[in-house]
């Protein structure tokens, strides 16, 4: 049983984060509205980038960051069967973070922070925005000890057994989190904040970028982990199937991890502060994180055959008519699976140098990234809700269909909004402006694709719109039926009782991550002290 504590932890954070959600969504419309040019009375540049800035942080810091700790208050304590351990520190996390959530809101709604998501200087904003940023990224951080306290504990009391799946891929995501958001953050401290406050006159621009690179890319698989966790411990359960294989579940979020932080200068290809080699380098490791997503494709679709054929599907991909696919987690899993291939080309493409030059700030980048995030992270945000929120709210779910209908509706106009944007980049538009009307022969041809992007985001907005009545409704039900349904992880086809330590524990991978990110990022961060950069002499290199 889940205790109360746990409920409002999960429910608090979960209720922020698609609060955020819904606010971007809108904002995420005017946007296509505006920079379409259709509108006039729309026009401004001022009101379109404080949008857009504030847009990128509700969906890729606020949304994220309080699902993943709500999701992963849920899973500690139905994975490991105990209580949080410190609630009155979560709770403490969970306010740090939202008051600066509220402090970074204000500058960003008064277009004094409309430096976008990736807020690189020289651009800058208004010191609340940074400020703000950093104690929500501090409040993260009291989730990550819980979980890793959490972690060490089970394993201290369950000696020479296998920590559960779940609480695996959480706490792995919470170390992720750790390391990834350190560069972030000294960033934020030691370059930005003084900076903003006066402190000093000038930035290293380049260092900031690096320092910045170092967080940008493993923050992608910060969100993407709770869908991959998805994938594994509750698709084949709810599919009427079993875990392909528990240790290659383990192994994909191992890889994952590792790989994915360092990496990063593929943001950086067309900069000039980091030499060919270095980027070289981090490209090669770009490619070998895509390793795990490809096991991970293979184990889900292996358990999903297994349900299938278990069902009586015959033949080559009979299987596949036989799916539940009336159940929303299996079929936000399908759809999230399409759209994470289609995707995941565009990610190769934009790993790649040569390839990457050509649509390196063209409107192509924020079609792949939508792909990425909101179609195959975010679908599966909503399935883990549909699933945990009758849980928590002890109250069924409102409707099946409705829900159903709204998984379809967000996989139908996320497909019409990103593929119009890959095709604007191969046709040159390029991304961060705030209209495409230049009068020519050329943006003429822009103009159809504009049009399907906005039909695309009024799609999108609606079944955004449907998803909150859903969860809305569940909550506030009048019904007196109360839905009390334990959590159901997936079992192993091929249990076994423990596991090799390397796949039961992060002490080992902890000092792998250590050594890599030396390599990858020592030297890159180190030449800026070393070097006579301009005017360093203000910094006292």
């Amino acid at each position: 049983m889940i205790d109360n504590t746990v409920r409002k932890l999960a429910l608090g954070n979960m209720s922020v984060a698609f609060i955020a959600f819904i606010l971007a969504c809108f904002m995420g419309e005017y946007q296509v509205l505006e920079r379409s040019g259709l509108f006039e009375s729309l026009d401004s540049p001022t009101v379109y980038f404080a949008s857009v800035s504030t847009h990128g942080v509700l969906m890729a810091y606020v949304l994220t960051t309080f699902f993943i700790m709500g999701f992963g208050y849920f899973t500690a304590s139905t994975a490991l069967n105990k209580p949080i351990w410190n609630p009155g520190l979560a709770w403490a996390g969970f306010w740090t973070s939202l008051i600066g959530t509220v402090l970074a809101a204000i500058p960003l709604l008064t277009g004094k922070a409309s430096v976008l998501y990736t807020f690189y200087p020289p651009i800058q904003a208004h010191h609340l925005f940074y400020l703000g940023a950093t104690l929500l990224v501090v409040g993260s951080w009291v989730w990550c000890a819980i979980m890793i306290v959490m972690f060490l504990q089970w394993k201290q009391e369950n000696p020479g057994k296998t920590v559960p799946l779940a609480m695996f891929a959480t706490t792995f995501n919470a170390m992720l989190w750790l390391w990834t958001s350190a560069g972030v953050a000294l960033e934020s401290v030691f370059l930005i904040l003084p900076w903003s406050f006066g402190l000093t006159d000038t930035i290293d621009v380049g260092l900031a970028r690096t320092l910045f690179a170092w967080t940008l890319h493993p923050i992608v698989y910060f969100w993407l982990i709770p869908a991959y966790t998805a994938f594994y411990v509750f698709v084949p359960k709810q599919a009427g199937s079993y875990l392909f294989s528990d240790e290659a579940a383990r192994v994909a979020f191992i890889v994952l991890v590792v790989f994915s932080l360092p990496i990063g200068f593929h943001h950086l290809y067309m900069d000039p502060e980091q030499a060919k080699g270095w980027k070289l380098l981090h490209m090669v490791g770009t490619f070998i994180v895509s390793t795990p997503t490809l096991l991970t494709g293979f184990t889900v679709i292996a358990a999903l055959e297994i349900a299938g054929r278990l069902k009586g599907g015959k033949g080559l991909f009979g299987w596949i008519g036989t799916l539940p696919w009336t159940n929303p987690m299996v079929l936000a899993t399908i759809l999230s699976l399409l759209m994470l291939i289609f995707g995941g080309f565009g990610g190769i493409i934009n790993a790649s140098y040569a390839m990457n030059a050509m649509i390196h700030n063209t409107a192509w980048v924020p079609g792949h990234f939508h792909l990425i995030f909101a179609g195959t992270t975010v679908i599966m945000y909503f399935a883990i809700a549909y699933y945990i929120w009758p849980i928590l709210t002890k109250k069924p779910l409102f409707s099946k269909k409705l829900t159903l209908l709204q998984l379809w509706t967000w996989f139908i106009g996320m497909s019409i909004l990103t593929t119009p944007w890959h095709v604007l980049g191969l046709l040159g538009q390029p991304r961060r402006i705030s209209t495409v009307v230049y009068n020519n022969l050329l943006t003429l041809s822009w103009q159809p694709y504009e049009l399907a992007m906005i039909f695309g985001g009024l799609v999108l907005l609606s079944s955004a719109c449907l998803f909150l009545y859903i969860l809305f409704k569940t909550q506030f039900n009048a019904s007196t039926e109360v839905y009390e349904h334990a959590v159901e992880y997936a079992e192993a086809l091929h249990p076994s009782e423990s596991v090799p330590e390397y796949l039961n524990d992060i002490k080992l991978w902890n000092k792998v991550i250590a050594v890599l990110m030396a390599i990858s990022f020592g030297y890159p961060i180190l030449q800026f002290f070393l070097m006579n950069t301009y005017d360093s002499s203000a910094w006292g290199y």
